[in-house]
């Protein structure tokens, strides 16, 4: 006895769903599990071991593939390669609740290890571990955002922390040597000195004004576009070291 299987279902398992609604309708992808994301940031490559099929579906747990009409209103084509690029850059991806919880366990331990690498105790100047943001984080009550990256977030994680009372942190400061010409330096002098934590050294032989300051990593910009446009371009800005961070993890 035969059995019978419709033309229009295809059945496939362990898959990764990404889904887009367009038109009033449903449609997906099936994809390789763990590659949506690598693909969407650009480490994978191949497309191959992204797509499981280059088939669009109206439902991809049931098999059942989207007809040729329902592209075409949809998305003014019926080529299904073409579709699936599109579903896969701006669909949502469909995770089991184990595995949304994976991911957040995941970003929330990556933002912790740029926080304790981008900042310090600045009362000793020794930088926090890992653990110790992680603790601060969940004390703080924070939560990490799927749809935002784990850079973004740790810089507004990092103003969070700031403003919470369980841990004194701050970013790390960034050492800058900065020549201009003496001319300049009575209009730029006392800028600089405000935007920066603290002046190391200032030397002057007549021609050339050189100071040694200490800035919080996010007035960089600010600084060298100052220097920049009130020099006309002749100022110089050297970076010394990135972080001014006393050796050994700050302690409990």
């Amino acid at each position: 006895m035969s059995i019978f299987t419709p033309t229009n279902q295809k059945k496939l398992t362990n898959v990764a769903v990404v889904r887009m609604k367009k038109a009033g309708k449903r449609f997906e992808i099936a994809c390789y599990p763990n590659k949506v994301t690598s693909w969407r940031n650009k480490v994978e490559k191949d497309i191959e071991e992204v797509l499981q099929t280059h088939a669009v579906f109206l439902n991809v747990s049931k098999g059942q593939l989207a007809k040729a009409e329902d592209l075409q209103k949809a998305f003014g084509t019926d080529n299904q390669e073409e579709i699936c690029l599109k579903i896969l850059a701006k669909g949502e991806l469909q995770v089991s609740e184990k595995e949304r919880q994976g991911q957040l366990e995941s970003m929330f331990r990556d933002i912790a290890t740029i926080i304790a690498d981008k900042c310090v105790n600045p009362d000793t100047k020794r930088p926090y571990t890992v653990t110790m943001i992680e603790k601060a984080m969940k004390d703080a009550h924070i939560s990490v955002k799927p749809s935002k990256s784990t850079k973004q977030q740790a810089l507004e994680v990092i103003k969070e922390l700031k403003e919470f009372k369980g841990i004194n942190i701050e970013r790390a400061q960034m050492r800058l040597r900065i020549a201009i010409a003496a001319k300049d330096a009575k209009k730029l002098k006392d800028k600089l000195k405000n935007l920066s934590k603290s002046v190391e050294s200032e030397e002057s032989d007549g021609d050339e004004l050189e100071m040694v300051i200490l800035i919080d990593p996010g007035c960089y910009r600010e600084i060298d576009d100052l220097v920049k446009t009130e020099t006309k371009g002749k100022g110089r800005i050297e970076m010394l070291s990135l972080k001014e961070v006393v050796e050994g993890d700050e302690k409990f």
